[in-house]
């Protein structure tokens, strides 16, 4: 007989109790002040420990990629800041955290509706946790993105103030609506320009107040933001309306080629190597490699809701291949897989990636489902206002490894970030501070959490603080991490 857990159902004064009683136990601002810990590991020998499961050919790739700057390095730094994080105060507020929420892993993907959403679309570290450590993770992006851009400390402080802002306004809303309006919140791209067409009107608005009023030097100041307002605008589109064609039609023209009236992937390595050309690798003949990639298809095919499995038999397999994805995920085992419908004219590219233990796991728990590929994908669809109907998981031909797989482009947009105006960066913080608002208040307690944050900027300007710190300190970090690769302890392919 199994057992039945029981679920408690506090009143809503139950709630704004434990919020209050979490914020004398926890001040916040508390969070301020951060300094690494005393017996703080070797961040140069974290990554080596990351590395040791990794595809040897592909780690150098991985260094080359995050040694490009100390924002690319951030991105890949995961694990050294999740040893961080576990010194960090907590409120003792858990929700699925995304377990890597930096600005890069926000991002524009199509509902199954076809309607094309903002959320967060990265949760290979997702577990559930204290709510801090993912704002943190958010706001210290923001810090040092704007760094990386040439920001003045002013401008980098205020996009990192207003994601932590963004999210504490956010969360108060979510206290106030109803639990199904929470899970239906989501913020797509009609709201999304809606919002930076606002801010183009309210910029240019006051731009025409200061000429009335003929302050030359605050009119030269908000012609400068109205024009990164337009800027800002006009990205905004060009990334929607390219998200727009990235589907497996283009994936095809891009990475496919017509072989004797049938397509197969290309060769680029060492980004894009066909299981043709990679069977050897893995001890493996190309029959032995064809025959297990079927069955781990079909044992993914099993992980799918009916009607989703039924619609993927429409497909078959025509060619697989490895695929070099990201920044911190180089070197974990990644694969693409071209499958077929009516015809070669109606492609579909799945990805398979390999889901290894979250960062966070050592310091939070484990996590309740021992397949990792089936944490990350539990975790995504807990915390996206919608998520691809592809999702699925398996379990590797080396049973210590573990996948999950999803649609390879679905409509997938992404925000150029290095291309970003201070007014830009200062827009797209408040809109990811929302964003992960609104994934917490899906799994957390949002009226708990709000009572923490408090209605004064008091928590915000102590995160802003730690964010600033944190930057100072993933500067030193990555200064260690090319050092090493100078001194020849670490190798780095520059370029790829």
């Amino acid at each position: 007989m199994v057992a039945l857990r029981e679920i408690a159902h506090p009143s809503i004064d139950e709630r704004k109790a434990r919020g209050l009683q979490a914020r004398n136990r926890t001040p916040v601002s508390s969070h301020a002040k951060w300094r690494p810990a005393a017996d703080r590991p070797d961040p140069v020998a974290l990554l080596e420990e990351q590395n040791r499961t990794r595809e040897p050919d592909l780690v150098p790739v991985r260094h080359g990629r995050m040694m490009v700057s100390p924002f690319t390095f951030y991105r890949g730094a995961a694990k050294i800041m999740a040893t961080d994080l576990k010194n960090t105060p907590v409120a003792g507020l858990e929700a699925q955290l995304c377990g890597d929420a930096h600005l890069s892993n926000f991002g524009a993907f199509a509902s199954p509706e076809r309607i094309l959403l903002f959320d967060l679309n990265d949760f290979d570290e997702t577990l559930p946790g204290p709510f801090e450590y993912d704002v943190k993770r958010m706001a210290a992006s923001f810090t040092i993105a704007g760094r990386n851009n040439g920001f003045s400390k002013a401008d980098a402080r205020a996009a990192t103030l207003a994601s932590v802002t963004a999210y504490r306004e956010a969360m108060a809303e979510f206290a106030q609506m109803r639990t199904m309006d929470i899970w239906y919140a989501r913020l797509d791209e009609d709201e999304l320009m809606s919002s930076i067409r606002g801010l183009v009107t309210e910029v240019a608005g006051e731009a025409k107040g200061a000429k009335q009023e003929k302050e030359r030097k605050k009119e030269k100041k908000d012609q400068k933001e109205e024009k990164q307002a337009k800027q800002a605008e006009m990205r905004a589109a060009k990334t929607v309306e390219k998200a727009r064609t990235r589907d497996s039609l283009q994936a095809l023209a891009k990475l496919g080629e017509l072989v004797d009236g049938r397509y197969r992937i290309v060769s680029q390595p060492p980004i894009v190597v066909p299981l043709r050309d990679l069977a050897a690798t893995y001890g493996l003949s190309a029959a032995e490699a064809e025959h297990a990639i079927h069955e781990q298809f079909r044992a993914y095919r099993a992980t799918l809701q009916d009607d989703r499995r039924q619609l993927l038999e429409r497909f078959q397999i025509v060619d697989a291949a490895r695929k070099v994805v990201g920044v911190g995920s180089v070197g974990t085992r990644a694969f693409i897989v071209l499958l077929q419908g009516r015809d070669a004219q109606d492609p579909l590219f799945l990805q398979i990636k390999e889901a290894t233990a979250s960062v966070l796991e050592p310091y939070v728990r484990k996590s309740r489902y021992r397949q990792h590929g089936e944490r990350v994908v539990q975790g995504q669809r807990m915390m996206q206002a919608a998520s691809d109907i592809y999702l699925g998981w398996t379990k590797g031909l080396d049973v210590r490894r573990d996948f999950y797989w999803r649609q390879l482009r679905d409509m997938k947009g992404s925000a150029l970030v290095e291309a970003m105006t201070p007014l830009g960066l200062t827009f797209y913080a408040r809109t990811c501070g929302w964003t992960l608002a609104r994934a917490h208040a899906r799994s957390g307690d949002p009226i708990a959490t709000a009572e923490y944050l408090g209605d004064s900027d008091e928590f915000d300007k102590s995160i802003t603080d730690f964010a600033q710190r944190y930057a100072d300190q993933n500067e030193r970090d990555y200064q260690e991490f090319v050092a090493a690769i100078r001194a020849g302890r670490l190798e780095a392919l520059e370029g790829v």
